[in-house]
């Protein structure tokens, strides 16, 4: 039987994203980039979101593709934000077909038809997310179906905040927001979107690494559940709030906060029956109750 500080070692290697992940996920961005790029004006284009951040959890799914669309294609900001999703949409039907492109709040999700099982998917990636921007000085303007407007929003921003905290916390800031997401995943998803939990952690997780993982998973756990009713602003100061989404569904926030509270108990148990001598079933706690099967028992 391996110990917890090994189990933990494991299951970050398991969550670090393999040399078959990152060819997959090249070859998919070359694919849809040749597709888009045929269709209209694109200036260039960028892996973004969690995975240019190196916060995306497994199984890979919504990796972000940035579009710079040229400054000709600006007629579009003329028009209602859906026009353009549903421009791009239109691209990608033909070579992914009718039920594997869908309009997304800010963007156009194809999904490759992999089904995990168990976690695995064979080092494939499940889904892409097509976003379309403009350049707007140093920022980004992008479509929102929701809000029927353009709205600013920078990931260079985004991405450099996650570097800066992930120093700041002796290089263990990024392992334990993918540890948050996994959590996330197992249980369907409570806390959406899961670049919230992202934001959260930044402003949580700001003291410094204190020595364990556990510990830092059940101070974030415990903080977010009380926490997050609370307004979570976009940390590149541009667009709406992050937290706008979970705010406009009161079920769904409540549904986010009891997750979070479990979490936090969860996490105290089997914390406690580490300090007991019972590592078998801390081990069984952690897999079976928070992280799900990537987490090793042995």
């Amino acid at each position: 039987m391996i110990s917890l500080e090994e189990a933990f070692k494991k299951f970050l290697g398991r969550l670090e994203l393999t040399d078959r992940e990152q060819k997959d996920v090249s070859a998919r961005h070359t694919a849809i980039r040749e597709i888009v790029r045929a269709g209209i004006g694109v200036d260039r284009d960028i892996l973004s979101g969690s995975y240019k951040r190196f916060t995306k959890t497994k199984p890979l799914k919504d990796v972000d593709i940035f579009f710079v669309l040229k400054a000709s294609e600006s007629a579009w900001l003329q028009r209602p934000p859906e026009e353009l999703l549903v421009h791009t949409r239109g691209l990608l039907v033909p070579s992914y077909g009718e039920h594997a492109v869908a309009l997304g709040r800010r963007s156009v999700r194809v999904d490759f038809g992999v089904r995990p099982l168990l976690d695995e998917t064979d080092e494939k990636v499940i889904s892409n997310d097509v976003v379309v921007a403009f350049a707007d000085c140093d920022n980004y303007l992008i479509p929102d179906r929701t809000i029927g407007d353009w709205v600013r929003t920078n990931p260079e921003i985004h991405a450099q905040l996650a570097t800066d905290a992930h120093a700041a916390y002796n290089q263990r800031w990024k392992p334990l927001v993918r540890m948050i997401k996994k959590w996330n995943d197992y249980h369907d998803r409570p806390v959406k979107p899961s670049f919230l939990l992202e934001v959260m952690a930044l402003d949580i997780l700001n003291r410094g690494f204190g020595g364990h993982y556990s510990l830092e998973l059940q101070t974030f756990f415990a903080t977010a559940a009380a926490r997050i009713t609370e307004t979570w602003e976009d940390p590149a100061g541009l667009g709406p709030p992050v937290s706008d989404r979970l705010a406009s569904d009161p079920i769904q926030q409540l549904k986010a906060r009891q997750a979070l509270e479990a979490a936090a108990e969860n996490v105290s148990t089997a914390r406690r029956l580490a300090r007991e001598g019972r590592n078998g079933d801390a081990l069984k706690y952690w897999r079976e109750e928070i992280f799900g099967p990537l987490f090793p028992l042995s």
